[in-house]
């Protein structure tokens, strides 16, 4: 459990560097409004489900 936490926060810095924000940003506006707040919704659930398992 001691090696979860580090490559967890690996793969977070890791995909933090390797998204660009602009990027993303340009393909939501040209996918529509409602894909981005499907987007949202799935992010912070995955970041609500990540933060549960490491309370854990």
């Amino acid at each position: 459990m001691k090696l979860y936490r580090p490559l967890l926060a690996m793969c977070l810095v890791l995909l933090t560097f390797s998204l660009s924000s602009c990027e993303v940003v340009g393909d939501i506006f040209k996918a529509g409004a409602w894909t981005g707040i499907i987007g949202v919704v799935l992010v912070v659930l995955l970041i609500w489900w990540i933060i549960g398992r490491v309370r854990r």
